[in-house]
């Protein structure tokens, strides 16, 4: 008997991941402002607070920018023109697969009924897909940020749910954030397959499944050659 009728997959840090230069972006954005740089991509990053809002993306980064200008000194740096320069220029097509995606989607279809939800708007999100070349490998695409409510609610898998006539109790749902992923997926009753990053513990989540890497998906469905 299969494990699943249906398995559901977050989009970014689980199937995917951004492959456009970091650096050009950070540098491109002080000289589309006039500004000499300061700091680096990687401490704008740590930096910003929580999971991207796309509400107010450009207040968003501009409050990574703000504490980094005031580490750096440069308060007399407009943050939120800096981050419009920014976001302006993110590529949502230039995404990769991560290692094991192709292969845990190819299983997941062998198991049975295949979804996305994801908390990004379809705007951003599906022009990713159309680039992974994925869009059609999905039975249902849910994009929680269209909606009323998003991840961690029950919600958006309950949509996705609904399309695929699947219960909770036989769906599994696969990512890699505990405090949305797998809080959300418990929330709406269906397992959790947790793709676990170098730094994280599981900070008192307790995800039925730890995946080291998502390939490791095939053999939890039964599809490892």
């Amino acid at each position: 008997m299969k494990p699943f009728d249906a398995v559901l997959f977050d989009l970014d840090g689980t199937l995917c991941e951004r492959t456009q230069d970091t650096d050009a972006l950070y540098r491109g954005a002080f000289e589309r402002v006039g500004v000499a740089p300061f700091g680096e991509p990687e401490e704008l990053w740590a930096s910003l607070s929580g999971p991207p809002d796309h509400d107010d993306q450009v207040g968003y980064i501009g409050a990574g920018f703000a504490r980094l200008a005031a580490r750096h000194g440069r308060s007399e740096v407009d943050p939120l023109a800096l981050a419009a320069a920014l976001t302006d220029r993110v590529d949502d097509r230039q995404v990769a697969l991560v290692d094991g995606a192709d292969a845990a989607l190819t299983a997941a279809r062998a198991n049975g009924s295949v979804g996305l939800v994801t908390n990004g708007p379809e705007r951003r999100q599906r022009p990713k897909l159309d680039a992974l070349g994925i869009t059609d490998r999905f039975d249902v695409h849910v994009y929680a940020f269209d909606l009323a409510r998003r991840k961690p609610h029950a919600d958006p898998f309950e949509r996705a749910l609904d399309a695929l006539d699947v219960v909770p109790e036989r769906a599994l749902y696969v990512g890699d954030s505990l405090s949305y992923d797998v809080a959300g997926a418990h929330n709406a009753g269906l397992a959790a397959a947790w793709l676990r990053s170098d730094a994280d513990d599981l900070n008192g989540y307790d995800p039925e499944y730890v995946l080291e890497a998502l390939g490791d998906l095939r053999g939890l469905l039964g599809s490892d050659p």
